[in-house]
């Protein structure tokens, strides 16, 4: 099982589909809401997602065919 944080940016016309939601019974990934923002017209969510590496891989490709912009989160080492 793998772990990755996302940040899902909605174009105004995929606001009110249930993507996330989708993403989770389509795919056998577990999705947690980290931080989000939604207005009328336009809306974000920092997403953690885990699941099988090709699960997650799959779900994403999915998502973006919507419509929806996927970027990575990157975690940097912080070494004090």
């Amino acid at each position: 099982m793998g772990k990755r944080q996302v940040v899902f940016t909605f174009p105004e016309e995929q606001l009110k589909e249930p993507i996330i939601y989708n993403l989770s019974h389509q795919f056998q990934i577990v999705t947690n809401i980290r931080l989000a923002d939604i207005t009328e017209d336009r809306g974000w969510v920092t997403l953690e997602l885990e699941g099988e590496d090709e699960e997650i891989e799959l779900g994403i490709a999915w998502v973006t065919a919507k419509g929806v912009r996927v970027d990575p989160i990157i975690e940097k080492d912080i070494k004090g």
